[in-house]
């Protein structure tokens, strides 16, 4: 074999090689986490991704090109939930960006710069720049919604197909708290009102109110009968 031949092979077992390397090098590798206790999970980028924390069932992950923001509703067992306010609030910043479908999803192009505003619920102070491709989701009956935004569209993509629901909450938690308060409630006001009428004396009432005004309300009844009729009382 001639030197030029070497020399050939050589260079396209190089080639070879150094695409196998950027393949390796650029691919993005991903690990699975529940968003939801026991219940829907979704791929992110492994080693990167930080979580940084729960406030009341809103849950935030952020790397150095992007941030997944997760919130159940039903997981939520308060009657005022601020933390579903905070999140729509997000999703509406979101869903003012330019609109695009990517692989079937609907995706939407903001300005990283809008989420300094918001701050994450002051988990985070995002410091990234430039054009965030964001995906939202949620599902009825898992009662899951995820915010998905990054720098990479296929990171994105890839992470929203990867989402794998499953309902944990077949009922709202805090809904029997609230019947059981209501319950209890109203069963203590039945209570105190047959107490008060059990225990009410009609009587002394009527003699109160006469030492009270200087009438005889028996006498007054009769005198106003005679001119309208029959009282009904």
């Amino acid at each position: 074999m001639d030197n030029k031949k070497i020399i050939i092979i050589a260079i396209i077992i190089l080639i070879i090689v150094g695409g196998i390397l950027f393949v390796v090098l650029t691919s993005q590798n991903y690990e699975r986490v529940e968003i939801t206790p026991n219940g829907t999970t979704i791929e992110i980028p492994a080693n990167k991704t930080k979580f940084d924390g729960d406030i009341e069932s809103v849950k935030v992950w952020n790397w150095d090109k992007g941030l997944l923001v997760t919130y159940n509703s039903y997981e939520d067992d308060s009657l005022i939930r601020a933390s579903e306010m905070g999140f729509n609030s997000l999703n509406k910043i979101v869903t003012n960006g330019e609109k695009q479908n990517i692989d079937g999803f609907t995706c939407y192009v903001i300005n990283a710069d809008e989420l300094l505003e918001v701050h994450v619920f002051n988990l985070i102070k995002v410091n990234y720049n430039g054009k965030f491709y964001c995906i939202p989701l949620s599902n009825q009956t898992t009662h899951d919604n995820i915010l998905i935004c990054c720098k990479d569209k296929d990171i994105a993509v890839h992470m929203a197909k990867s989402v794998e629901y499953k309902n944990v909450y077949h009922e709202k938690p805090g809904l029997n708290k609230t019947l059981s308060k209501v319950e209890n409630m109203t069963d203590d006001l039945k209570s105190k009102a047959s107490d008060l009428a059990n225990n009410t004396n009609l009587s002394s009432i009527q003699s109160t109110i006469e030492d009270k005004t200087g009438l005889n309300l028996n006498d007054a009844k009769s005198k106003v009968e005679q001119y309208t009729g029959k009282l009904p009382i």
